[in-house]
C-alpha cells in the first residue's frame, strides 16, 4: 500500500498462518510471502504486541503508519484491538495513522464499528473482474471470492470507512486490462495500482505457470495506461498508483514513500517489519525471506534491542548503502536514476547478493519499460494536462 509523503512505516504480523491451518484464507496463486514448504500457525501475543508499539514509538519521526498484515489479520482482530487501544493510550507526541491490509473474508460488524470509530483505512485485495478475481485469489471454503469481497466492500462503504484496493498481476491477468480498470470503477475507486508479480515465496514456484516476460507486462501496462487516460479524457477522474509515484518525481520533483522507489530504498529507514515472535525485519520483503526460510534481513527483536541499535545494525546499514542507486554500478549513469529505485532484498533473494549481478534485471527492466511508457505518454500535451492532475 502507498503511504503518502514521508511517514515511518510499522508493519504487525498479528498472526502468521498457511493454507491448511484456516480455511477462509485467501490461497491465492502467486502468494510472495508463503511457500508450499512453510507450515506453521502462530498468534502474536499481547505481551509482543505490547513490545512492538513500545520500539515503534522509539522512532524520531513524529507522523507514524502502524498497518496490520499477516496471514489473515482479522483471524486475530483482539491483538488489532489491543494495539490501537494501547497505542493511544501511551501516545504522547506522535501523529498516527492505522491501516489494515486483510482479504475482509471475515469482517463482522464489531470490526466495522471499531475501524469507523478509530479512523482505521482498509486496503483489500481486488484482482479484476469476477472471473479473473476468482481464479487469482480463491478461498478454500467458498466457492466465490468476488462475491464475498463485493459484499463487505459494500458494508465498508455504508460505514463511511475509508478503502481501497490493490491488483496483482498474473499470466491471466494480461488478457484483462481494460476489465480490471473499469472493475474499480464498478467499486467506487477512483485510482489502481497496477503491480508486477514479485518472483518470491509460491509465486517464484509457480513462474512457469503464473509469471510472464518483461515485454508482456509492458504492453499490458501500456493498455492500461491508455485505457485510463481515455477515461480522464471523458472527464472522470481516475489514475495508476504507480505512474503517479513515477510522475510526481518526473514533474514536481517531489518523492513518495514507496519502498522500492526511494534511493536509498526504505529498508529500515521507512519501513520495519514486526513479526509475531517479536523478530524485526527490515520491510516486508525481509520478513518474506524469512517465511521462505532465510532471516539475512532481520535487524533486532522488541525484547532484546532499541530502536538505536536497530539503527545501527550492520544490515540497517547495509541495505541502506547498497540502494544507493548512484553507487551502484549498473544504475549510476542511468538515465531513469532520478526516478527509480531498488530492493535490495528482492536482489539478495533472486541472485544471493544485495547488489545485482545483471545489469539490467528482471525489476530494473520492468522499471524501465514503465518509464519509457509514461515518458512516451508525456509527449501529448493533453496527457500531461492528465498526470498533472493525479500529482496535484
Amino acid at each position: 500500500m502507498i503511504l503518502s509523503g514521508w511517514f515511518s512505516s510499522s508493519t504487525f504480523y498479528a498472526r502468521y498462518l498457511t493454507l491448511t491451518f484456516y480455511l477462509a484464507l485467501t490461497k491465492c496463486i502467486y502468494c510472495q510471502a508463503q511457500s508450499n514448504q512453510l507450515n506453521s500457525c502462530k498468534m502474536m501475543t499481547n505481551e509482543i504486541a505490547r513490545k512492538a508499539v513500545d520500539f515503534a514509538l522509539q522512532s524520531p519521526q513524529k507522523e507514524l503508519n502502524f498497518e496490520f498484515q499477516g496471514g489473515e489479520p482479522l483471524s486475530n482482530f483482539p491483538i488489532i484491538k489491543y494495539i490501537v487501544e494501547y497505542t493511544k493510550s501511551i501516545n504522547k507526541d506522535k501523529k498516527i495513522q492505522f491501516s489494515l491490509v486483510s482479504n475482509l473474508s471475515l469482517l463482522t460488524d464489531e470490526m466495522v464499528e471499531f475501524f469507523k470509530e478509530n479512523q482505521i483505512s482498509i486496503s483489500t485485495s481486488l484482482d479484476g473482474h469476477e472471473y479473473l478475481h476468482n481464479y487469482n485469489r480463491p478461498l478454500s471454503n467458498y466457492p466465490n471470492t468476488y462475491q464475498l469481497l463485493t459484499k463487505t466492500i459494500h458494508k465498508l462503504k455504508e460505514n463511511h470507512i475509508n478503502y481501497g484496493a490493490i491488483q496483482t498481476t498474473t499470466k491471466e491477468s494480461l488478457q484483462y486490462p481494460t476489465e480490471i480498470i473499469e472493475e474499480y470503477r464498478k467499486k467506487g475507486l477512483d485510482n489502481i495500482f497496477i503491480r508486477p508479480l514479485t518472483p518470491l515465496g509460491y509465486a517464484l514456484e509457480k513462474w512457469d505457470v503464473i509469471g510472464y516476460s518483461v515485454d508482456e507486462f509492458i504492453d499490458f501496462y501500456r493498455k492500461c495506461l491508455n485505457t485510463i487516460l481515455k477515461i480522464n479524457k471523458q472527464g472522470i477522474f481516475f489514475k495508476e498508483g504507480h505512474a503517479a509515484i513515477f510522475l510526481s518525481k518526473i514533474l514536481d520533483g517531489v518523492g513518495i514513500n514507496y519502498m522500492e522507489l526511494r534511493s536509498p530504498c526504505g529498508a529500515a529507514v521507512g519501513q520495519l517489519a514486526y513479526y509475531y515472535d517479536g523478530n524485526i525485519y527490515t520491510c516486508d520483503e525481509g520478513r518474506m525471506l524469512k517465511e521462505m526460510g532465510d532471516e539475512s534481513f532481520k535487524v533486532g527483536n522488541v525484547f532484546e534491542d532499541t530502536y538505536d541499535t536497530m539503527a545501527e545494525s550492520k544490515i540497517t546499514k547495509t541495505v541502506c548503502k547498497y540502494s544507493i542507486l548512484e553507487g551502484l554500478p549498473q544504475c549510476s549513469e542511468c538515465a531513469y536514476l532520478p526516478y527509480c529505485g531498488t530492493c535490495p532484498v528482492i536482489n539478495y533473494a533472486l541472485e544471493k547478493d544485495i547488489v545485482p549481478h545483471s545489469i539490467h534485471n528482471y525489476r530494473c527492466q520492468i522499471y524501465k519499460g514503465m518509464l519509457d511508457v509514461i515518458f512516451e505518454l508525456l509527449q501529448d500535451k493533453q496527457n500531461q494536462e492528465i498526470f498533472w492532475r493525479w500529482i496535484s
